[in-house]
Parts: structure tokens; sequence; C-alpha cells
């Protein structure tokens, strides 16, 4: 584990096995960029990062893996886009994927594996989510893979909602002389859906195949729930070195999980692959929308895997 300058700030850089992890903990808890050294010395990237000038707007950045909370996706209250509706009946602001990418985080462990980072809400934070509570993310590094935890402990004397996620931003291709057609996803939806970006209605589509080509453009911001296991796996068909998702601890997650899949066009050098606690727009449907009690805490785990 070392500190590296870059761009004005100093990351931190872990090394386990034949991985090396580079995170901005400070930064919206964010993970950056994720490589695997192979048997031969060449470097295959698992986590994307871009080429940047600065840093000065590193939410927007599509790279690593932003953290969405307490609401991923884009809410809506009564048709309108970046608002939501608390249990009070009040109408607040919402930005899209929350308040946690462009947070400040302090960090309370680091060590030779990993790190774990707690959100200080910022006055946009709080007028946006207005209850008490400790939001925090805890990264933990393996020689192949990375196991990331969400808590919510609840201060308040109130039930807190939340529904949290990744944006893992995934290398595609990964190797010279390939291109996104040689890849395939194998996704365990028992359904699928898309939202309408005007007014947030959730449209129905035709669910995936057990497994589709990621060119396949029908997957593009889809939401894939009603999993049948908790494991989504891509890569290259027949091929070393596929990518598992593992979303949550149980063989069969909640019905509300939700894994979307999403890229910017056709030529991206990455590919999304989003493990959720429900779809977009959770306070306003209800669906996947979790409550945590007064005094309790809750947590939402997910593990990525190179195989």
């Amino acid at each position: 584990m070392e500190k590296v300058p870059y761009l004005g700030q100093h990351l931190t850089r872990w090394e386990v096995g034949t991985s090396t992890f580079l995170a901005l903990p400070e930064k919206g808890a964010r993970l950056m960029h994720w490589h695997v050294t192979l048997g031969d010395g060449t470097v295959r990237e698992v986590i994307h990062w871009p080429d940047l000038q600065s840093l000065d707007a590193v939410e927007k950045v599509r790279g690593g893996n932003p953290i969405l909370f307490p609401f991923s996706g884009r809410s809506f209250d009564q048709g309108e886009i970046g608002f939501w509706r608390g249990p009070d009946g009040i109408r607040r602001p919402m930005p899209m994927h929350g308040i946690a990418r462009q947070g400040e985080f302090k960090v309370t462990r680091m060590d030779e594996r990993g790190f774990a980072a707690q959100l200080i809400p910022n006055e946009a934070a709080r007028e946006a989510y207005p209850f008490d509570y400790e939001f925090t993310v805890t990264y933990r590094f393996a020689p192949l893979g990375l196991i990331c935890e969400f808590t919510l402990r609840n201060l308040d004397k109130q039930p807190i909602p939340w529904s949290a996620g990744h944006h893992f931003y995934f290398t595609v291709p990964w190797a010279d002389g390939q291109k996104r057609s040689d890849y395939a996803i194998r996704i365990p939806a028992g359904r699928s859906q898309k939202q309408n970006q005007a007014n947030g209605e959730v449209i129905p589509v035709a669910t995936v195949a057990a497994q589709e080509p990621l060119s396949n453009p029908a997957l593009v911001d889809t939401q894939h729930l009603a999993l049948k296991n908790n494991t989504v796996v891509f890569g290259p068909a027949k091929s070393p070195g596929e990518v598992a998702v593992k979303i949550g601890t149980s063989r069969i997650p909640p019905p509300d999980a939700t894994i979307v899949t999403w890229t910017a066009a056709e030529d991206s050098p990455f590919y999304c692959v989003e493990p959720w606690m429900g779809p977009p727009n959770a306070p306003g449907t209800k669906t996947g929308l979790a409550w945590v009690p007064p005094g309790q805490t809750q947590s939402f785990i997910v593990e990525l895997a190179v195989k």
C-alpha cells in the first residue's frame, strides 16, 4: 500500500497478489482502477479509468466505481425528475444517483487489504436526505477480486429509506484484436424493464436470454430483476478470465435486486454491469426500497471476481 500523486491529489495503491487497485477514498469513496498482471507479464485492465486533465468534477468521470446512495438512477416525484417525496410527505431534491459519488468521505480504516470510508454530508446532501445516519463504504481487496460492503446505520428516531448501488465501469474489450460482439453476458433474470427518462414510468421489455452478446443494443440501460441466482458472468465465450459479479450473500437475492446493463456508445472502451438494491426511482415506485429501523444497521454486499 502506498500513496501515488495524481492530478493534484494523492491516490492510494494496493498490490494484492497479481492485482493492483487504485482508489481515492476521500472523494466519493471512489475505486478508480483495477488491473491484473498476467503470467507473461502483460497487464489486463479490469476496471476502466480514462485519461484526464483534472479531477475537478470526479463525480462525472466515466470510470472506476461511482457509489450510488441513497438511491440509484433517476428519481422522480409526480413525473418530475430530480426530486423525491419522503415519508413526511415533503418533496426534496435528489440528484441522479444520489449524494455519495460527489461527496466527501473520511477514512475510518486503511490497511494492506483495503479501506473503509464514511460519508460526510454537506448542506446539499442534508437537504436531499435529511436524516441522522452513518453511511460507510468498505472495500476488501483480494488477489483476483474484491468485496465492497455498504452499511447504513440509523441514528435517527424514524425509519430511513434507501436503495443503493454500484456503477462499475468494466474494461471491454480487454484484449487486443477483440470487439464487443466477442463478449457475452449471462444474467439469470426473471424479468426485464426500462425507465421512461422523461417521467420515470416503468416500461416492461422482453426478458434477456440465458446468454446475450454484449453488442446487443437491447441491453443498454436495461434493468434485470427477479434473479434466479446471485451471479452474473460476462466475457469472451469459452475463454478464461471472465468477470463474475455477485449481488448479496444469499444464493437467490431478493426479488427486487437489480442488475443494470449500460454503455455510452458502441465504441466506448467500457461496459457497465451494475448491481443495485432495486431499480431506479425506488422512492416513487417502492420497488427495491428498504427501510432501516431506528438504532439498526443494514448492509449491501457485492463481490467481483476474475475467473
